[in-house]
């Protein structure tokens, strides 16, 4: 889709360049759809003739383009129930339209290598039964796969891992640290699923609960009942408490198909998300470093893009670690795991981080791997274990193939460094 291809610059000249993008690819996703319209017209058509009656077509044509322009509309319409309705509508339509276009650039693949086959009459691949059945498979298809994204949402899966630091932690021999990321609070994740959540971690008994970033979609006004929310994060159970950083989706917005619009102006942080964290009794941690029982270092930073809209700074690694005591632990929070050399130099011990998803959908699970060093897991960097969480929540499309919405349970071992 065309809008996905906006990305959030503030700068006046970089947001005209991609306005004008916006508006110059826009025909294509009109083609496209225009295209999937006609096959699936075509198709109903061959199955049964009820379905080349006028009154059904202009139905589904209706309703097929009520649909398609919801990422529009919903940008359009700003408030009340119809934008609620309209935005949860859209991402839905988001990721059953990109499996609609996967299955069918399947079904012409097969179509393609079965015409140059010689076991296969050619006549029969034009028969219109063959047609119609191809279409129900397609159908069948695209069906299974937005059902089970949805469903599978929601399930919570418990990652678990461990990890050694030869440091000693006063009073510790270990430490059960869980972390959880991209909760994604908005049109697509709300109370049931923080529940869910907060279930997972209070089974895992941890020590300590890491929140890495993009809490919000975006749109405060987005969530029902958030001091209902709080209440529910506040049951959250730990020895030392929950700690959060900033995510690159933690400001309001306004969205265009699941990406901020530029609008040129300088991003300002919405008062209301601090004193949900408050209200939920999570500690910030915005470029702050916390000695926690005067036993470990936890540390949170700034998140980069979110600074950038906000035309504000971060420090460095070695600027926030640079002046710690290396002789204890040393624990990271940062957003995206971006800077994973330049923290293990400055002598951070254990990096946890969220913001891939993993990819959220398939193909994008593949596609990931190609943009992060750690897309997700464990990954070694020199001294430093770098973690990295697929999320809690959902961005853009309200589905997961492919991928798991998951916390991670760490159990850190303190080893005497020999």
């Amino acid at each position: 889709m065309p809008f996905f291809l906006i990305l959030c610059y503030n700068h006046k000249k970089e947001r005209g360049v991609k306005v004008l993008l916006a508006f110059l690819l826009a025909p294509l996703y009109f083609l496209i759809n225009w295209y999937v319209l006609r096959l699936a017209m075509r198709w109903m058509g061959a199955c049964h003739k009820y379905f080349q009656s006028k009154w059904f077509c202009r139905g589904f044509v209706g309703a097929y383009l009520f649909m398609a322009l919801t990422p529009l509309t919903s940008f359009i319409v700003h408030k009340g129930v119809l934008h609620r309705l309209l935005k949860l509508l859209n991402n839905y339509w988001l990721g059953i339209f990109l499996y609609t276009l996967l299955v069918l650039f399947g079904a012409g693949l097969t179509r393609i290598l079965l015409k140059r086959t010689k076991r296969i009459s050619q006549d029969f691949l034009e028969y219109r039964k063959t047609f119609a059945a191809a279409g129900g498979i397609c159908v069948f298809l695209i069906t299974l796969l937005s059902i089970y994204g949805i469903f599978h949402a929601r399930y919570i899966h418990t990652a678990k891992y461990e990890v050694e630091i030869q440091k000693e932690c006063r009073g510790r021999e270990d430490l059960r640290i869980i972390v959880a990321g991209d909760l994604h609070l908005g049109y697509s994740v709300g109370e049931e699923q923080m529940r869910r959540m907060v279930e997972a971690i209070n089974v895992c008994d941890g020590d300590l609960v890491c929140l890495t970033g993009d809490i919000f979609d975006n749109e405060y006004n987005a969530i029902s009942h958030p001091e209902r929310i709080a209440s529910v994060l506040r049951e959250i159970k730990s020895t030392y408490g929950v700690y959060a950083c900033w995510g690159n989706h933690d400001l309001n917005e306004e969205l265009l198909a699941g990406f901020s619009f530029p609008s040129g102006e300088v991003r300002k942080e919405d008062p209301r998300m601090k004193e949900f964290l408050e209200a939920a009794d999570i500690t910030l941690l915005s470029d702050e470093v916390l000695l926690v029982d005067d036993a470990f270092c936890l540390a949170g930073r700034k998140d980069p893009s979110m600074v950038k809209k906000m035309r504000e700074s971060r420090e460095s690694p070695e600027e926030l670690l640079g002046n710690l005591n290396k002789d204890i632990p040393v624990i990271v929070m940062d957003h995206q795991p971006s800077q994973l050399e330049e923290l293990a130099e400055a002598g951070a011990d254990l990096d946890l981080s969220g913001h891939t998803h993993d990819g959220q959908m398939f193909p994008g699970n593949l596609t990931v791997r190609l943009g992060w060093k750690n897309p997700c897991g464990l990954l070694q960097v020199g001294d430093m274990t770098s973690i990295v969480t697929s999320g809690v929540g959902v961005w853009g499309p309200a589905m997961r193939v492919g991928t798991e919405s998951e916390i991670v349970e760490i159990l850190v071992h303190f080893t005497e460094n020999p």
